[in-house]
């Protein structure tokens, strides 16, 4: 092969950033399912090998550790799979963490941490693996926001900031790449049943965040199945649409939002009032789901987490 001869395999490349378990790890497998073969990226070693070993019945999967809040670490694998693999046709960045707490009980780490990983993140990744697909003038990118983007919910402040972030920088990502062959999807969920809620960290009285948020996003009103998320993002992304939403919840937020901004504000605000307060004591300190929950001990809640519980059993959770 000449060394400028570009690798072109059996099956078109995919990359998937966060894909470790949840709704990543569901869609790698629907790209699988599609004929790609994906290359699933997280983290934490461990895990993203597990991710892969759970894929490969599937089709072909590769794991590879990124850490989406270094460039440079994106930019090495980026490299590292159109040099070895072939050219990167689907980019799809869904690495996130979720901080749940009233606004007085957080520090700017939170904040640091939610923007490096969920606004630096898509911008690392599309930014990297943009000029290659521009040079070969066809290519997808998938940015997961959150209708936290669009409206800033209650008690998670930091996540909504990057998503707003994330939603801003993958909109205007879609008019600048018009005709070009390139498109980017900006994927818009409300909650979904991923088991996210035995990862996320919860602050200010960790068990009374989690005895809200469990069964938020647990219960079937309230929240998608992820498996039918993953389809409805993966085909969005391959149509090229410019932005997907997922839920019917998250359809009429974003409207109201727009017909009637200032009363949404107020509303979130009325809703925040009903949420825990912060600890009057100092020393509070955020613990993950798994901690928060046995901390609360509660089996109504635990029974309303249910199905959320058995999303977390299947999605390498």
């Amino acid at each position: 092969m000449c060394p400028n001869q570009e690798i072109v395999p059996e099956r078109p490349v995919a990359l998937v950033l966060g894909a470790s378990r949840g709704l990543g790890l569901l869609i790698a497998e629907q790209l699988l399912r599609r004929g790609h073969l994906v290359v699933v990226a997280a983290r934490d070693v461990a895990e993203v090998e597990a991710a892969a070993r759970a894929l490969e019945a599937f089709g072909p999967v590769r794991a590879e550790r990124c850490d989406v809040r270094d460039r440079h670490e994106v930019g090495d694998l980026v490299g590292r799979v159109e040099h070895s693999i072939g050219p990167i046709e689907v980019l799809v960045t869904v690495a996130g963490i979720i901080q749940t707490a009233p606004a007085e009980s957080l520090v700017l780490h939170e904040f640091e941490d939610a923007i490096e990983t969920m606004a630096w993140g898509p911008i690392h990744a599309a930014m990297t693996v943009l000029p290659h697909m521009r040079r070969r003038g066809h290519g997808r990118i998938g940015t997961v926001t959150s209708v936290g983007g669009m409206v800033s919910p209650p008690h998670l402040l930091p996540y909504a900031t990057a998503k707003f972030a994330a939603v801003g920088f993958s909109d205007g990502l879609a008019s600048a790449l018009s005709g070009s062959g390139v498109t980017a999807t900006t994927i818009v969920p409300g909650l979904m049943r991923t088991g996210g809620h035995l990862h996320a960290s919860f602050g200010g009285d960790p068990a009374a965040e989690y005895a809200w948020f469990a069964p938020a996003a647990s219960l079937p009103l309230l929240s998608i199945d992820a498996d039918r998320a993953a389809r409805r993002i993966v085909d969005a992304v391959l149509a090229g649409r410019p932005m997907v939403v997922l839920t019917p919840l998250a359809w009429v937020g974003i409207r109201v939002r727009g017909l009637a901004p200032a009363t949404t504000t107020r509303v979130m605000g009325l809703m925040g009032r009903l949420l825990p307060s912060a600890p009057l004591r100092a020393g509070a300190h955020t613990v993950d789901g798994a901690e928060a929950r046995r901390r609360l001990g509660s089996p109504v809640v635990d029974r309303f987490a249910t199905l959320g519980d058995r999303a977390a059993r299947r999605n390498n959770g």
